[in-house]
Order: structure tokens, then sequence, then C-alpha cells
């Protein structure tokens, strides 16, 4: 892995980005692998460049330039992966098909544009079309072998179709190619997806401490002092998640995704009460699954008066967004079977079961092998389960909800030695993983769930 330097150039692109789309012009660059000229009216954006509080604005000036100049492929291509940050910032699927009509005019302007397909590949991932985002990401690197985008999103695509030894692979061309933020976050997470903590936060800290260090905008201090704080709650370290989550805040404070890992941080640290107040305000502006099954479960483990009905108000919420996410033409399975398999009612529940399946014919994960493993288990089919959740902690991935839904199949399944020792290894790792299921799982010595 490179070295992060202190102004490389997905910090330049950034900064000049943040700075000339809010300032109402555009900024001129695109295809720049060796021997190629600059388009005369493709705009350069890096991932990390579309973060951050002045998203909005960008947004806007974007739309005005374009009114003035509507064959500015560039600019409707950075306005189609703008309407992406959007859609995923703010929980908003109906953003996605605006985002499609910017990219497909962009496409249409100049065919084979880099920064159209990159934008393509950014969409067709966040609607979870990974066969399709690797494709689109090809199609760019073909053009414009140091596509910052198009590097980024094939990486995500290879990671979330369980490719995880070409996503190391690919992580090692990007860093080769075009070192920088939107690269180093995802090389860290391939090293932990393969067990390599330490090689992870290793390489976040460099990316803070150099990359989004000084000279870099807020947006990608933020970011990457997100993930660093993530991962400090994956391992249990609470305390180090606050700091780090802290940081991203002073950088960023609307960050949203640094203000859910601070709300999760609190409850891990059994600070309820403060924790409810940050996540209502985290789904009051981004009402996705994981936040509002985070919140409902705090509610629940609290069981106070009325707190019954308000969990449930949330798990409801979830098939709301679910619903609303596959009108707009996002693959839902994944996060509809991790959420409603626990907090769904029985048709949900077998609706859960029936989305894992798909999502694990479309792809072999990590995630898909847990989230089918408990929605089998859930449904009776244990021994069914039971290679699922092997196959879910397989690589060393550290992460305690697939130890312990491991734990409770084991022991669902007549493996109680096994069962003790993967529901003692989540609760070791992370106490706070879930408000509900970590409250249950001491009571849960070797037998089911």
């Amino acid at each position: 892995m490179a070295l992060p330097r202190p102004a490389g150039r997905s910090v330049v692109a950034a900064v000049a980005l943040a700075f000339a789309i809010t300032g109402g012009a555009v900024v001129v660059g695109g295809a720049d692998g060796p021997g190629r000229s600059p388009s005369s009216s493709s705009v350069a954006v890096a991932p990390g460049a579309l973060r951050g509080a002045d998203l909005d604005r960008g947004v806007e000036a974007l739309q005005t330039h374009l009114r003035d100049q509507p064959r500015d492929f560039g600019a409707w291509a950075t306005l189609g992966t703008a309407y992406v940050e959007q859609a995923r910032t703010r929980g908003d699927p109906s953003r996605y098909r605006e985002a499609a009509r910017a990219l497909d005019r962009s496409l249409e302007i100049r065919p084979r544009n880099d920064a159209g397909l990159a934008g393509r590949a950014a969409l067709a991932a966040a609607r979870h079309d990974f066969a399709g985002a690797l494709r689109y990401a090809q199609a760019a690197l073909d053009v414009n072998p140091r596509s910052e985008g198009a590097l980024a999103s094939r990486i995500d695509a290879l990671v979330e179709l369980g490719r995880y030894g070409a996503a190391a692979r690919a992580a090692d061309e990007a860093d080769a190619r075009r070192p920088g933020v939107p690269v180093f976050t995802r090389y860290a997470y391939v090293r932990e997806l393969r067990g390599d903590v330490a090689g992870a936060r290793r390489a976040l800290s460099l990316a803070l401490g150099s990359g989004a260090g000084a000279g870099s905008g807020g947006g990608d201090v933020a970011y990457v002092a997100t993930a660093l704080g993530q991962l400090a709650w994956r391992q249990g370290q609470y305390g180090e998640a606050l700091k780090q989550c802290g940081k991203a805040l002073r950088a960023d404070a609307s960050h949203l995704p640094a203000l859910e890992c601070r709300a999760r941080a609190w409850a891990g640290q059994g600070d309820t009460e403060r924790a409810i107040r940050g996540l209502r305000e985290v789904v009051a502006r981004a009402p996705l699954p994981g936040p509002l099954v985070a919140l409902g479960e705090l509610y629940e483990a609290r069981a106070g008066r009325g707190d019954a009905a308000k969990a449930r108000q949330q798990y409801g919420l979830v098939s709301a967004w679910v619903s609303l996410a596959r009108a707009n033409g996002v693959n839902a399975d994944l996060d509809a079977a991790v959420a409603l398999t626990d907090h769904g009612t029985r048709a949900e529940r077998r609706a859960a079961l029936r989305a894992a399946r798909a999502e694990w014919g479309r792809r072999h994960t990590v995630h898909t092998a847990d989230a089918l493993a408990w929605a089998l288990h859930v449904d009776g089919r244990s021994e069914e389960a039971l290679p699922y959740a092997r196959r879910s902690t397989a690589t060393g991935f550290r992460e305690a909800s697939f130890m312990h839904h491991r734990g409770v199949i084991e022991g669902a399944t007549g493996h109680a030695s096994a069962a003790r020792r993967w529901k003692s290894a989540a609760l070791d790792l992370n106490p706070g993983f879930s408000p509900t299921a970590a409250a249950r799982a001491p009571r849960e010595t070797g037998g089911g769930s």
C-alpha cells in the first residue's frame, strides 16, 4: 500500500470540485490517464468530492450550469453521481431515477465517456446491482485506467459479489494507479473482511493522518474518521469509536454515518437515553434500515411505557423503506432479510427468507451467508442453516452478530461446545452488538435461540 500523500489527487480533486460547483462553475478535467488529453467539457469527480454539507449547494450549482450549457456531458455525469450520493445519504431512493436520467444524458451526448460510465457503476452499486456495477466500472477503466470513481466501484462490486481475492487484487491495483482516500478506505475494508483488523486500522490511520489530513476538505476527514470509528465499534472499543466519531463531526457536523456510529457507541456503553436521542436524529434525516432497527431495539430493550409501540413503529418503517427502494429499482433483498427476520410479522419473516435465498443466488458473501443462515433458523430449519452460518465466519471477519448467530445455530443442531464458544466470542468481541440479542445472549448457553 502506498503511503498517502498530503496533497494527493483525490484531495485536490475534492477541494477543487467543492469550490467550483458551489461557486457556480464546473471543473474542467476528466480522462487523465497516461498519454491522454483532458476532455474539453468533462468534469473531474472524485468519490470524496460529493460528500459533506456542500452537496446540496453543489447540485443546485450544477443544475444552474446545465440550464446554460445543456450539452456539458461531464456536468451531467457529475450531477448524476451527486444524485446517487443524495439518495444514499438521505435514504431517499427516488433520487436514483434522477441519477439515471442525468447519466443517460451524459452518455447520450458523449458515448463511452469515463465519467458517465463511472457514474453508472456507482448507480448500479447503490441499487445493489453489483454485476452491473462491475461491468460499468470496467468499461470506464477501458476508457481511462486511472478513473478514481471506476477503480473504487470495481472494488465495491467485487466485495459485494463475494469475490474477496479479486477485490484485494483490485485494491492493490487501484492503490498503484490512483492512491487516495477512496482507495485507502476500500483497501482497509478488504483487509478487515479477511480478518486483518490491524491492517485495516493501519490503512485508515494513514489515510486520516496524511491523505485526509492537512489541506483536505472536511468531507474526507469525516469519511475516514467515521470508518475508524465503525471499525472500533465492531471490536467493542466504544471509547475509541466515540473519539473517532467526534473527530468526524468536528470536520462535518452533519455527517450522518458518524452520528449513527456515535449513537451506537453510546448504546454500547450503556447510555441508552443518549443513544436513543442520537438515533432519533439520524432516522429523522435518513430513515434507513440499519438505524431504524437499532433504534427499535433500543426501545425494545428499554421496555418502558409505550416503548413496545415505538419499537414496532421503527420496524414498520423498515418495511416502508424496502417497498420504496424496490419501486425505485433498488434490490433490497438483503436489507429486508436482515431487518425483518428478527423484527417482521410472520408473513414478513417468510418473505425475508425468500429474499435471503434470492440474494444468495446472486452473490455469495459473508453477509448473505449470515442473512440466509439466520432466516432459515428462525423458520425452524437450523440443520439447513448450519453450513451457511459456518460460511459466514469462514474468512475471519470479526462481526459479533455473525458469531452470535452461528452460536445459536450450533446449539440448535446439538453442537453445545461450539455454541458456547461462538456465543462467548460474540460477547467478548462486542458486548453491545445488538441491545436485544446481547441481552438474551448470557442466558443462551448451549441451546437454541
